[in-house]
């Protein structure tokens, strides 16, 4: 019997509660793993200079020791909306501070360590660049190796991951609708 998909949430998200972050109990592959649910935000920030359009993106270590590039993102803080959240993150991890025009979409996914499983949610925006020069000087947590500004029409090709090559491609569809 298949179950039916699990209604989007609507309205402000919000950091996970203190319980939240002790997680629940769930079997995965046949072990009992706690599984943590976290909600960030981030986004695209555009920048246009002679009529081409760049986004900031981040440069991370993965697990391997090998730089990945990604759109900036980061937890909300308790009594932060998404969208400030996107903007605090990007300022953080790219040195560039915008203004949100709107959100595009929320993502899902998975991931896994040897303690718990993680359900992430993570909401982007599009962002309007407005100042600061782009740089990871400012990132508290130290996690973004490089920033850059990224041609947004090929940037896709240069993301890790497939769903934020997705949310680069409708900030496109966005941006150029009916060109």
């Amino acid at each position: 019997m298949s179950s039916s998909p699990r209604p989007v949430p609507q309205g402000r998200p919000r950091p996970p509660a203190a319980n939240a972050l002790r997680g629940r109990v769930r079997r995965f592959r046949g072990v009992k793993q706690r599984v943590l649910e976290e909600t960030s935000a981030g986004g695209v920030c555009v920048k246009v200079v002679d009529a081409v359009p760049y986004v900031a993106l981040i440069a991370r270590l993965n697990r391997n020791n090998k730089k990945e590039w990604c759109l900036p993102k980061g937890h909300i803080e308790p009594g932060e909306t998404a969208a400030e959240a996107a903007r605090r993150e990007i300022a953080e991890e790219a040195g560039v501070n915008g203004r949100v025009l709107r959100e595009l979409c929320t993502i899902e996914y998975w991931f896994s360590n040897p303690h718990h499983r993680v359900h992430k949610r993570v909401h982007h925006f599009l962002v309007e660049y407005t100042h600061g020069e782009i740089t990871v000087e400012n990132d508290p947590d130290r996690e973004a190796e490089e920033a850059a500004w990224v041609d947004l029409r090929v940037a896709a090709e240069q993301l890790a991951y497939l769903n934020e090559r997705r949310v680069v491609e409708l900030a496109l569809k966005l941006l150029y609708a009916g060109r």
